[in-house]
């Protein structure tokens, strides 16, 4: 006899319900929401030009060639000919996976001050509209807080929405390194929060992970919070298909196959960030030890298994983050199918205990933050399982930290 939790009908109206959710997202949000485009021009100019350039009678590398190759080039050249290629095309160098990290965060700092200096002109145009101004005041305050003291911008590009990554630690010297991957609304402009609302942004949730991980493992691991991706705006059409996820795991991958040394990487995806995560992880490199997602729509898988990585997979969800209501469903392209914190997904359910809602998995004294911490860090023992999953540690031992 067939259950009617399998029944045809039931799956026909969980179809019709998901189809339903879509035209709602239409109806409110449109195909995609307005978006104020800044010019992309220095940046097109830059690769043009870098595209043209040549440095002791060598032509310079192909910008999309393989991070190893950049490692190859940026490694035959004397420190001051790093130095001048860095100050010559920051918006270049500061991007590329495989230059040295120290000396991307060196141009992510020029090109910073480039594009303060440019956005100061632009707010005081006479002829920008209201909300232009209101825009490149806003651009400006960011741009102005990416350059204070001494912090490590790993990618930086003002372009469009704009993009960014910061590292928070060292990660040259890092045994284990930590990859926040956030999700829709992510931009240059709401990468960080002040305030309450501080650990509900990238740079606030790399920040609270960063603390929590040295607490237990010292000072030897880094933390990126990884802004470099063209995210959903808004919950619409963007955010029920997977393109956007698929040009970021493209990205993530990279970013993830440059980091210097052998440190054992950890990814932390929260809401679409996890639909990023679940596409990258077939491409994922073998030093990706641990994939953890938090208030998952899902990850484009029927299963753990059918992400084909060996990397552990760990799930969580508060009790009151309303994506529990999202259907999980992939019907046509729409939707991201199976919920990752079903026992039946295969993942391994931990407690999100103390956190707040969808976006407040990463708050100090909560358990989901401290089980993020110690995933992190390779101190499995220490994990809370999900009372949904007592075997959460199976065939796997902890470490004492990093």
């Amino acid at each position: 006899m067939t259950s009617f939790d399998s029944s045809p009908t039931l799956t026909a109206w969980r179809a019709l319900l998901a189809v339903a959710v879509v035209f709602v997202m239409l109806a409110t949000t449109g195909w995609t929401a307005v978006r104020h485009q800044q010019s992309a021009a220095p940046r097109e100019i830059a690769l043009a030009a870098w595209a043209r350039d040549r440095i002791a009678g060598h032509s310079l590398p192909d910008t999309d060639a393989p991070a190893y190759r950049l490692a190859h080039f940026f490694a035959t050249l004397t420190a001051g000919q790093q130095v001048a290629l860095a100050d010559k095309y920051p918006l270049v160098v500061g991007n590329l996976n495989g230059v040295p990290v120290t000396l991307r965060y060196r141009a992510n700092r020029h090109a910073l001050a480039l594009a303060t200096t440019a956005e100061q002109q632009r707010a005081h145009d006479v002829g920008l509209s209201p909300d232009g101004r209101h825009q490149a005041l806003l651009r400006l305050e960011r741009f102005r807080s990416l350059l204070a003291g001494d912090r490590q911008i790993l990618a930086f590009d003002p372009s469009g929405r704009g993009h960014a990554a910061e590292v928070f630690g060292d990660l040259d010297r890092a045994r284990r390194v930590s990859v926040v991957v956030p999700g829709v609304d992510t931009s240059l402009l709401t990468m960080e929060r002040t305030g309450r609302k501080k650990n509900t942004a990238p740079v606030g949730m790399a920040q609270s992970l960063y603390a929590a991980e040295r607490a237990v493992a010292g000072s030897r691991t880094a933390v990126i919070a990884w802004a470099d991706y063209t995210a959903p705006a808004g919950i619409g059409m963007d955010a029920a298909l997977g393109r956007l996820a698929a040009e970021g795991a493209v990205r993530l991958n990279s970013l993830v196959g440059s980091l210097p040394g052998t440190s054992s990487v950890s990814l932390f995806c929260h809401s679409y960030g996890s639909v990023l995560c679940g596409v990258a992880a077939r491409e994922l490199p073998s030093r990706v030890s641990d994939i953890a997602v938090a208030g998952s729509p899902g990850m484009r898988a029927d299963s753990a298994a059918g992400l084909h990585t060996r990397a552990r997979v760990w799930a969580m969800r508060d009790g009151d983050d309303w994506i529990e209501d999202v259907p999980n469903m992939a019907v046509g392209g729409l939707g991201h199918g199976a919920d990752p914190v079903e026992p039946g997904f295969g993942a391994r359910i931990v407690s999100a205990s103390g956190a707040v809602g969808h976006s407040g998995y990463f708050e100090p004294g909560t358990t989901s933050l401290s089980n993020f911490a110690a995933i992190g860090v390779g101190a499995y023992d220490s994990v809370s399982c999900s009372s949904a999953d007592h075997a959460c540690h199976r065939d796997i031992s902890g470490e004492p930290g990093a």
